[in-house]
């Protein structure tokens, strides 16, 4: 889904975890059903690691949890226990957002894809997912 970039806000839920990033208006956004993921209720968009930013002094406030490959860094803050961004596995390149965690108000479309995490390896090489931490050139 391609469409112009803008800046959208997040965070975490007591605030000491914020952040921008620079997204399109229409993302693809994965609901997966890991261990990790499905636990939280997580539905991630993800975008080139170039175009995501913490603010002020948000890092002191992050701490990161990883399992089995440690290719993904979980990331969530040490206040309120929310991740509202974090390294995933399918593109260590990137960034996933929460989708939940972004201030309301900048996307105009959410098309939600089922990401078979239980199935890892089939799911990554059939879903393209790796494509969507690069920058491609009419972005």
């Amino acid at each position: 889904m391609e469409s112009e970039l803008v800046l959208h806000n997040g965070g975490c839920h007591c605030k000491k975890v914020r952040w921008k990033v620079q997204a399109p208006i229409s993302v693809i956004a994965w609901k997966c059903n890991c261990s990790d993921c499905s636990m939280r209720g997580n539905v991630h968009f993800v975008v080139p690691r170039q175009r995501f930013e913490l603010l002020s002094d948000s890092n002191q406030f992050i701490t990161t949890y990883t399992f089995g490959t440690h290719t993904a860094k979980h990331t969530f803050c040490k206040v309120c226990g929310i991740t509202s961004f974090y390294t995933p596995r399918s593109n260590p390149d990137g960034i996933a957002v929460t989708l939940a965690c972004l201030d309301p108000g900048t996307l105009s479309h959410v098309e939600i894809r089922h990401a078979d995490g239980n199935n890892w390896e089939d799911f990554f090489h059939r879903s393209g997912i790796a494509l969507q931490s690069k920058i491609h050139s009419s972005q």
